[in-house]
C-alpha cells in the first residue's frame, strides 16, 4: 500500500511538473508573437530610410527575449529536477521509516538502481498477489 501511495504521489507530482513546465512553454510562445506583431507593425510606419535602423534595433531585442526565455526554461528545468530529487529522498525516507530493507536516503547512482529494483520487485509480487486473489474470490 506504501509504494502505491508514493507511485500515486509520484505520477501526480509528475503531472504536475510538466504542466508548469507546459504553460511556460506556452507564455513564452505569446510572448514570442506579441513582440513579432509589434515589431511588423512598427516597420509598416516606418520611414523607409530609418528601416534598417529599426531592424537593427528589432533583432537586437529579439535576441533579449531569446536569451531571457533561454534562462527561465534553464531555470525551471532545474526546479523541475530539484524537485523530483526530493520526492525520491522523501520517497526513500518513507520506505526506511516503514522498515523496508534495503531503502535508506543516498544519491549514489547505484544504490538508486537497486533501490528501484526493489521497488519493480515490491509492485510484480503485490500484482501477483492481487492476481491470486481474484482468483480464489
Amino acid at each position: 500500500e506504501i509504494v502505491q501511495g508514493l507511485l500515486e504521489i509520484q505520477h501526480l507530482t509528475e503531472k504536475n511538473l510538466y504542466s508548469q513546465r507546459r504553460q511556460l512553454h506556452s507564455e513564452h510562445r505569446g510572448l514570442k508573437q506579441e513582440l513579432f506583431h509589434r515589431h511588423k507593425e512598427a516597420q509598416q510606419c516606418c520611414r523607409p530610410h530609418n528601416l534598417p535602423l529599426l531592424r537593427a534595433a528589432q533583432q537586437r531585442e529579439m535576441e533579449a527575449m531569446e536569451q531571457q526565455i533561454r534562462e527561465e526554461q534553464r531555470m525551471m528545468d532545474e526546479k523541475i529536477v530539484l524537485e523530483l530529487d526530493q520526492k525520491v529522498i522523501d520517497q526513500q525516507s518513507t520506505l526506511e521509516k516503514a522498515g523496508v530493507s534495503g531503502f535508506y536516503i543516498t544519491t549514489n547512482p547505484q544504490e538508486l538502481t537497486l533501490q528501484m529494483n526493489l521497488l519493480e520487485l515490491i509492485r510484480k509480487l503485490q500484482q501477483k498477489e492481487a492476481e491470486a486473489e481474484k482468483k480464489f474470490s
